[in-house]
């Protein structure tokens, strides 16, 4: 019998790490199509650009370092990167945005440190964090949801503004957002964080248009569009249910407790859980099974953190949202998180 020697991910089901990856591909249409429900089909454009810039910076490297194209391809890892780093971003940010993207993504955080299973940081969360940080007028060009455009955009003048900067008609981007009723904010989040520190109160941010009773018009269902993928993955024993749970239970904990002590600044449980990348990043980016921990009582503590951390940026912090900068965090820590919570060995301290 041949003893192989492999980094991880390690996968302990009967599916292959093909048959894995393309699972949670599929987990994400929920999420992908509420959000082009609600945003338009300039997500599905940027989709597609993205699965053509990770194949191509994949397959580039594979010749580079001459080594075989399709099993890297066939693995499935860059287009999982592919789908997280595309639904992260604005539908119509420039078409070179998701390109640079993909290619910091797959060359730098993955190849460059030697492929799939030694990759220190989730691929789609280090370029979209150094996107946000390189170019923050592109990545947080949201447009509020189609049902508040006043002129709806169609699919052709889409894919002008992504690869023009500017409609037919000779509008850019700017300008198509502050002609949809005045409202020209980021996200729901961005709105609270800026209301509440122009002395509004939640309550009063939240008579505007783009929020519904609990969160932000659209941003609801996408949530529960991730969170219906997520119980998926979790039936399906692809993830693990500590680091979701862990993560989502913190996060809930920290916005209780802050609604409690702040209830005219906090906007409280029920909003931060269905706004921004929360389902997404419990279930699909912080179980990343790389850069995550890997024993149990870790990943109870990695996802806690992150919640924890989700809600400290998101209240403190200079971004509206946080879930990429408290992953990258925590994917630090992940060594010396494993380190002290080893599973206690086989017979360690049987009397001799």
């Amino acid at each position: 019998m041949k003893l192989t020697m492999a980094s991880s991910p390690h996968n302990h089901s009967h599916k292959s790490l093909t048959r894995l990856m393309l699972t949670v591909i599929a987990a994400c249409i929920p999420g992908l199509i509420a959000q082009v429900f609600f945003f338009g089909t300039g997500v599905l454009i940027q989709l597609a650009l993205a699965f053509v810039a990770v194949t191509a910076f994949e397959a580039a490297v594979m010749l580079i370092r001459k080594r075989p194209v399709w099993p890297a391809l066939s693995d499935g890892s860059a287009w999982l990167t592919a789908v997280l780093l595309a639904l992260s971003i604005p539908p119509f940010a420039p078409w070179w945005i998701i390109i640079i993207g993909c290619l910091f993504s797959i060359v730098i955080v993955k190849q460059l440190y030697g492929g799939l299973g030694f990759n220190l940081f989730n691929p789609a969360m280090a370029a979209y964090v150094l996107l946000l940080v390189s170019f923050p007028v592109q990545m947080t060009a949201w447009l509020p949801v189609t049902d508040l455009a006043s002129n709806p955009i169609g699919f052709i003048e889409q894919l002008r503004l992504i690869f023009t900067d500017f409609t037919s008609t000779g509008y850019s981007l700017d300008q198509v957002r502050a002609g949809i009723d005045g409202t020209t904010m980021a996200t729901p989040l961005d709105t609270i964080k800026t209301d509440v520190a122009h002395g509004l109160t939640v309550s009063e941010s939240m008579q505007k248009p783009i929020f519904n009773e609990w969160a932000g018009q659209g941003w609801m269902w996408v949530n529960l569009g991730f969170l219906a993928g997520g119980l998926y993955l979790l039936k399906e024993k692809v993830i693990n249910w500590h680091i979701p749970v862990s993560f989502i239970g913190s996060l809930a904990l920290c916005s209780a407790i802050g609604y409690i002590a702040a209830p005219g600044t906090e906007p409280g449980t029920v909003f931060h859980l269905l706004s921004g990348a929360t389902m997404m990043g419990a279930f699909f980016i912080a179980t990343d099974p790389v850069s995550a921990s890997t024993t149990n009582k870790g990943r109870l503590i990695y996802g806690a953190l992150i919640g924890l951390f989700v809600y400290l940026i998101r209240t403190f912090g200079g971004f509206p949202d946080a879930v990429a900068f408290a992953v990258l965090l925590l994917n630090i820590a992940v060594p010396l998180i494993d380190y002290y919570t080893q599973p206690r060995t086989y017979g360690h301290g049987a009397v001799k």
